[in-house]
């Protein structure tokens, strides 16, 4: 049964599990279009995480003890989900991994023991599901990796990672909507515009949806508007 905290007043936190697993990110998302569906416009916000979601509601319509009530008459609900696709949405992303992008490759390589060729291959023939999107607008959580490439984040951040960089961080993966600061180890680089003003959630990717990545070379790199 799901966990409801108060965060303050008109803030709640819903927790579904306490570690980051398909089966559980699955039922966050059920949940956000059964709590949707039931609570309507009494919810002014649902931020969704890897084990949780947030949801905020409008303090004078409603207060803390009854939305927690409805929230959990919601989930016991059988509203069917199937309208709600985003879980089926596949997005592939094209990632250029040559060495001028491919900022960190040489220590990923180092720490796993694998050649860049293989690194690449274990990266890109993966299907990841989105977990969170935070950080910055359009910056996705993707998870998990393959064993083989789970990497700590750098012991110190780059003050600037190019739009665009594709990263690892322990078993997850992601791509850098803008140029900030971060820590991941960067092994290539998009040339798509991951963040989408008209969305709602201001990410060319959804929470639920899956992503793979398909390599490309330097020439498609470029063609696409990849910046080097």
């Amino acid at each position: 049964m799901a966990r409801i905290e108060a965060v303050n007043e008109q803030t709640l936190i819903v927790y579904f599990g306490d570690r980051i697993d398909d089966a559980i990110a699955a039922e966050v998302n059920r949940a956000i279009y059964q709590v949707k569906a039931g609570l309507g416009d009494l919810i002014t916000d649902i931020i969704p995480s890897y084990n949780s979601m947030l949801v905020s509601f409008d303090l004078h319509r409603t207060d803390r003890f009854d939305i927690i009530k409805r929230i959990r008459h919601s989930l016991e609900s059988e509203v069917d989900a199937t309208s709600d696709d985003s879980d089926s949405v596949v997005v592939e992303i094209p990632v250029y991994y040559g060495e001028e992008v491919a900022l960190d490759i040489a220590d990923v390589c180092d720490k796993t023991g694998l050649d860049a060729e293989a690194v690449i291959k274990l990266h890109s023939e993966r299907e990841y599901r989105v977990y969170a999107i935070g950080f910055s607008p359009g910056f996705a959580y993707l998870g998990s990796l393959d064993d083989a490439i789970v990497m700590p984040r750098k012991s110190t951040p780059r003050l600037k990672v190019p739009t665009g960089s594709v990263g690892l961080a322990d078993n997850q993966t992601a791509i850098y909507p803008s140029s900030t600061p971060g820590g991941w180890q960067i092994i290539g680089r998009t040339p798509l515009n991951m963040v989408d003003w008209d969305s709602e959630s201001l990410a060319r990717v959804n929470v639920g949806n899956r992503v793979r990545f398909r390599p490309i070379d330097k020439e498609e790199f470029l063609a696409q508007g990849g910046v080097l």
